[in-house]
């Protein structure tokens, strides 16, 4: 398994499904999505500051999955984010979560955070599991219940 830096325009075809997808299983639709092109604004802005947090995870040469993973404020302090772990259909619930979140721990770790945040709908249930199990604490819902944090 391998984590490549995402380049916008040569993953592009992966990227977009991927993210959009994201969106279906934690809310039964992609609806809040938004446009391609402002999320690959997004994606390039937060490439220019994060390069080996945006990464595509490739096994054998063939794309199954990708991380977005960032720093940001909470609380006054800097922590890091994990705005999207991500593995195609196939790949879930194989044990491949754990070397992404592997990698995560690791990038957070050479920035100099020691605290991480994500959300998750709370109807992800096997995102929520894996979570649970990798030792992450809700600590509170937004977005009316849409996802916790």
């Amino acid at each position: 398994m391998e984590f490549l830096p995402i380049e916008v325009e040569k993953h592009r075809k992966y990227v977009i499904p991927f993210r959009r997808d994201s969106f279906i299983v934690s809310f039964g639709t992609d609806k809040d999505f938004g446009t391609e092109e402002d999320y690959l604004t997004w994606l390039e802005n937060q490439i220019a500051k994060y390069p080996e947090g945006l990464v595509i995870v490739v096994e054998n040469g063939i794309p199954i999955g990708q991380l977005e993973l960032t720093i940001r404020q909470y609380e006054g302090k800097e922590i890091g984010y994990v705005n999207l772990y991500y593995l195609i259909p196939e790949k879930r619930g194989a044990s491949l979560g754990r070397n992404s979140h592997e990698y995560a721990l690791k990038f957070f770790q050479n920035k100099g955070v020691t605290e991480y945040h994500l959300r998750v709908s709370p109807n992800n249930l096997q995102a929520v599991s894996f979570y649970h199990k990798n030792g992450l604490n809700v600590l509170k819902s937004e977005l009316d219940g849409k996802v916790v944090e």
